[in-house]
């Protein structure tokens, strides 16, 4: 792997010693750098689990990707290899995760056990029986868990099966809709099929799109993908 290059695909040219304040830095860079999305799903281009393949599709192809220990959806966690999170050990360890979507910004520290707030919104981590919850909660509302996860080591081809299922079954969220998504400064922009959201300083607009054509033009404008010129 090419760091220069990863950094400079992240516009990272901060420090790189072993430290919190780096992790962090990095960790926020590649949210604002990187989207989260499964367009290669729905133009039929296999998504492999291997180093080098998802290398080039982030950092050469300036592509973004999806997730992948379980994940939370209509009040039940998912199988095991949902989700693919990292621990990182400092002085002390830190959860981070820039695969999951509009979750949380900074690198969350695992052996806490009150409220860790980040932006407005407070992330918390239970651990009970070996098995780690993280649950997120909006300004009032109440606590919604996120996902499970264990803090047994993994490789990748562990999650091969799920990756699979997640590209071809119909009952997988990731074949039923396109879903390109990255942190800006601000807040967020969205393209969810037909849907560009944006949304800042708390601020909602929604635009519905009227043809592939602006669909393509919304791709490259927010996320400076061009999808004629990836590699299959």
């Amino acid at each position: 792997m090419d760091i220069d290059a990863y950094l400079k695909r992240l516009n990272y040219d901060g420090p790189r010693t072993r430290t919190l304040e780096t992790l962090q830095a990095l960790h926020q860079a590649h949210l604002l750098a990187v989207p989260f999305e499964n367009l290669d799903i729905h133009l039929g281009r296999p998504i492999a689990l291997e180093e080098e393949a998802l290398y080039d599709k982030i950092v050469r192809q300036r592509r973004g990707g999806f997730c992948y220990e379980r994940v939370m959806e209509n009040g039940k966690f998912g199988p095991e290899f949902d989700h693919l999170t990292l621990l990182v050990p400092l002085e002390e360890r830190w959860l981070a995760d820039v695969g999951f979507g509009d979750s949380f910004r900074e690198p969350l520290r695992l052996e806490e056990s009150g409220e860790q707030i980040q932006y407005g919104v407070a992330y918390r981590l239970r651990n009970a029986d070996e098995l780690w919850t993280l649950d997120r909660r909006f300004s009032d509302q109440a606590w919604e868990p996120q996902y499970r996860f264990t803090l047994q080591p993994r490789q990748l081809t562990d999650f091969a099966g799920m990756c699979r299922y997640h590209q071809t079954s119909p009952a997988s969220h990731f074949t039923q809709k396109r879903i390109c998504s990255r942190a800006t400064p601000e807040g967020r922009v969205t393209l969810s099929d037909m849907r560009l959201i944006i949304t800042a300083s708390g601020q909602r607009q929604e635009t519905v799109l009227q043809d592939e054509e602006e669909y393509r033009h919304a791709l490259e404008e927010h996320f400076g993908i061009d999808l004629t010129i990836s590699k299959s």
